[in-house]
């Protein structure tokens, strides 16, 4: 890695670190002060929230394809307004992609009906398919998405869903169509159900499966020429900056549905954490040509040296809370596996290697590093490049 990116980086890691410096004796409480959020005499609460990410990456081994780059990953900024056990509604755009995220409202069936029978919300929100994908932006493990999760995932729909939340379960369904920038015409039905036998702070067992199936439509551009029904499965080699997928399936045309499949597990023992998930997609088109399947799969183990475990509620994770003044630190280790090559579609196969280190400094603060071992194979052109990745991140 350069000189200058190494300093660059650094430089605002030591800029955060002197930041959190003085509110180490007051457990970091200095961004719990900050006049982001106000609650009513009524119990309705209303704030401001925002994620911000500065990233590194730099690539070696590549053959020249893959340029280093440092650059600003997400900057999100939101509102939010909540009445426990009532509702809650939140919007939130992200300034650097200029697309928008989370925007919905979500009402309680028991204030409603006086019986709790889920919650219902409408707006724009994560689709179920894809435990890692589904996961807080800024709880996430790793400083990118494994491999089938880029690939697979269907990100955030506009549509309507219902959840239902129990001690030991959970069930959710939904039904939606385009997003909030306009694209991605047409609709998906899905749904998720997971088992949680057990769910203690520090001793957590997660089993789970969800499915979904998009029925793609034909849109019109600005130029008034209508685009047919597509589809297209990439992934970046678990990189956010590369400019270049290893692995791509191109676009594929004339698209009838795509079902997607996913299977996710979860175990946390005290300071020690296993998650996999495997995922699945098969295309159909309405012009004869055979099937598309493409699938892959990921695991990865999670070591907190400074002894906390991984939060778990409403069955996902999020950010390791520091029991120490000088925070957190985890350590990391992942394999995942993509393979988009089946028939006359060679999009390419892929499986890389990551090692990983978090620093949890307070609830607001993270540093994150990843090293990447990737190999990757398509239509018999071999790039297996080694990427060092960085990241500072500030949430609140």
């Amino acid at each position: 890695m350069r000189f200058g990116r190494k300093l660059r980086l650094c430089g605002v890691a030591v800029a955060m670190a002197l930041a959190a410096s003085p509110a180490m004796a007051q457990g970091y409480s200095f961004l719990g002060d900050w006049p982001t959020r106000h609650t009513f005499a009524d119990g309705t609460d209303f704030g401001v929230g925002g994620l911000y990410q500065y990233d590194v990456n730099d690539f070696s081994h590549d053959g020249g394809l893959l340029r280093d780059a440092h650059t600003n990953r997400r900057k999100y900024f939101g509102a939010y307004l909540k009445k426990k056990g009532v509702y809650d509604a939140k919007a939130e755009f992200d300034f650097q992609s200029k697309k928008w995220q989370d925007a919905y409202l979500r009402v309680q069936s028991k204030a409603l009906l006086g019986k709790d029978v889920g919650a219902f919300r409408i707006g724009q929100g994560k689709l179920p398919v894809g435990f890692e994908g589904n996961t807080s932006t800024n709880a996430a493990t790793f400083i990118e998405s494994a491999l089938p999760t880029q690939a697979v995932y269907e990100n955030r729909r506009v549509g309507v869903d219902w959840t239902l939340l129990r001690p030991a379960w959970l069930a959710a369904l939904g039904y939606y169509g385009g997003d909030l920038q306009g694209d991605n015409d047409g609709h998906t039905l899905a749904g998720r159900v997971a088992w949680a036998p057990w769910h203690q702070p520090g001793d957590v067992l997660h089993l789970g499966l969800a499915a979904s199936r998009e029925s793609p439509e034909s849109s019109v551009n600005g130029l008034g020429l209508t685009n047919v029904p597509s589809a297209r499965f990439r992934s970046t080699p678990e990189a956010g900056l590369s400019p270049l997928y290893l692995v791509d399936s191109g676009a594929l045309k004339h698209v009838d549905e795509i079902d997607r499949y996913g299977l996710e597990g979860l175990w946390i023992r005290g300071s020690w954490s296993l998650q996999g998930e495997y995922l699945h997609a098969n295309t159909s088109f309405d012009d004869g040509k055979p099937a598309y399947r493409i699938d892959g799969w990921y695991a990865f183990a999670s070591w907190v040296a400074t002894g906390e475990s991984r939060p778990y509620k409403d069955g996902n994770v999020g950010n390791v809370a520091p029991s120490r003044p000088w925070g957190a630190v985890e350590l990391l280790l992942r394999y995942s596996t993509l393979d988009l090559d089946d028939g006359a579609i060679l999009g390419g196969r892929e499986h890389d290697w990551t090692l990983g280190a978090n620093w949890y400094l307070g609830q607001h603060l993270k540093l994150q590093a990843n090293y990447i071992r990737a190999f990757s194979d398509r239509k018999d052109l071999a790039i297996d490049p080694r990427i060092v990745e960085l990241r500072a991140q500030i949430a609140f």
